[in-house]
């Protein structure tokens, strides 16, 4: 078949003697091309038709999504096969580069064209298995970091070999890549040296794809901030943060250095939201209103739920709550939210269990005096709590020696600004 085939090229070739011998060399090349091209077209248009091949969809969508590279293969094929019709009038070097070039071509079409096909199937089997209702999250991220990682990995030895291949169809290459193999001399100590870092990442890619510390989308603790696995490359891992910036780290880090995974075992988590708030706060009725107000939290897990009095001091004391969500964004959701809600209550209903400053009155103390008027709050008016108390009456102040009556003469103690008298006064 190819000797008709390499016949019919050369009558045709016949056609062309009139041209001059590269343009009808070319010429004829071109043609038998274009002919792979109308082959291919025909090929990619019936395989996902085939009986056997219509009910896995994974085949048609690789074979759609080669089709340039399909057809790209075919026509180098069609015209490395038309090169000996096409030889009349090339000189022999001229004839050896073009063969060196098709095979180049040839072997880059066939190396890439498998990483892609390879991706193809990867990315095709990661959006089935995200889409199945019964797969539960921390399955669906395993795979993903599974394959996303081997991936890499087979992408890069494929590109690898298929380079070298390439490169060793000339003679040059190969006679320097075979001495520097067989010497182990200064050369190969610094090709060794030098790939040392990237082979390291190589391998600890393939430890973190067996083992695991880091999935896809795992949120993580680095450098005190928290981000979530974005990428994870066969030598560097990419890290978004809350505020979309990017953390790039080698993936060996992962495997030399402690860090923290929120989410490695299951993605719920619990938040903490801590409230300092007056001494006269009653715990019973603030427990009573956060059981009412986290109801109104949609990210509320519906399960986990505290409320404790976690420290104190000379002036406040702290309250921790503590509530569950699903996962990071909904737990610091929560927070906000009970923050929110609960300071909006207490700040409506009791007022006084916001922190406030105490001052003492101290007899006899030196310097000027404060009128006890000014230290008296007004009553707080609660809508809906019933019948208010009576202000407390201020404090009298005591009255000088010898005043008449109840009223206090012009500077005596308990008139505003006036010092009080020490002793010997």
């Amino acid at each position: 078949m190819k000797h008709d085939y390499v016949n019919s090229l050369s009558a045709l070739r016949g056609w062309f003697v009139w041209m001059p011998a590269p343009v009808a060399s070319l010429l004829v090349l071109v043609i038998a091309a274009l002919i792979a091209l109308a082959f291919s077209r025909l090929i990619t248009d019936a395989i996902p038709r085939l009986p056997g091949l219509k009910r896995i969809p994974t085949v048609s969508l690789v074979v759609s999504r080669l089709r340039p590279w399909i057809r790209l293969l075919l026509m180098i094929i069609a015209a490395s096969a038309a090169l000996p019709a096409a030889a009349v009038g090339l000189s022999p070097g001229t004839y050896h580069a073009i063969g060196k070039l098709f095979g180049v071509a040839f072997i880059l079409t066939v190396g890439f064209g498998l990483i892609r096909a390879f991706r193809i199937a990867t990315d095709s089997y990661l959006q089935r298995m995200s889409r199945r209702d019964n797969v539960d999250d921390i399955t669906v991220r395993s795979h993903q970091t599974q394959i996303r990682v081997l991936r890499r990995l087979i992408e890069i030895t494929v590109g690898v070999i298929t380079v070298g291949a390439a490169l060793m169809t000339f003679d040059t290459v190969e006679k320097y890549g075979v001495s520097l193999f067989a010497s182990a001399g200064a050369a190969s100590l610094v090709v060794g040296l030098s790939a040392r870092p990237a082979l390291t990442n190589l391998l600890a890619g393939i430890q973190i794809a067996i083992t695991q510390p880091i999935r896809m989308e795992d949120m993580l603790i680095i450098n005190g901030d928290w981000a979530y696995v974005e990428e994870i490359n066969a030598t560097y891992v990419v890290l978004r943060t809350w505020d979309k910036r990017r953390y790039i780290v080698p993936i060996s880090y992962f495997l030399e250095n402690p860090f923290q995974n929120w989410t490695h075992s299951s993605p719920a988590l619990i938040g903490s939201v801590f409230l300092w708030l007056d001494y006269q706060t009653p715990m019973d009725r603030l427990r009573a209103i956060l059981d009412e107000e986290i109801k109104h939290c949609p990210d509320w897990d519906g399960e986990t739920l505290g409320c404790q009095v976690a420290d104190s001091n000379a002036q406040v004391i702290s309250i921790r709550i503590i509530a569950g969500a699903a996962g990071a964004n909904p737990m610091w959701n929560v927070c906000c939210d009970i923050r929110e809600r609960l300071l909006a209550r207490l700040r409506a209903e009791y007022p006084e269990c916001l922190p406030r400053g105490r001052t003492a009155l101290v007899p006899g103390a030196p310097g000027d005096s404060v009128w006890p008027d000014e230290l008296i709050s007004p009553p707080v008016q609660r809508p809906g709590r019933g019948p208010q108390p009576s202000q407390p009456q201020p404090f009298s102040a005591p009255q000088s020696p010898g005043s008449p009556g109840s009223s206090a003469a012009p500077g005596a103690m308990g008139s505003p600004g006036a010092p009080i008298p020490t002793q010997g006064q």
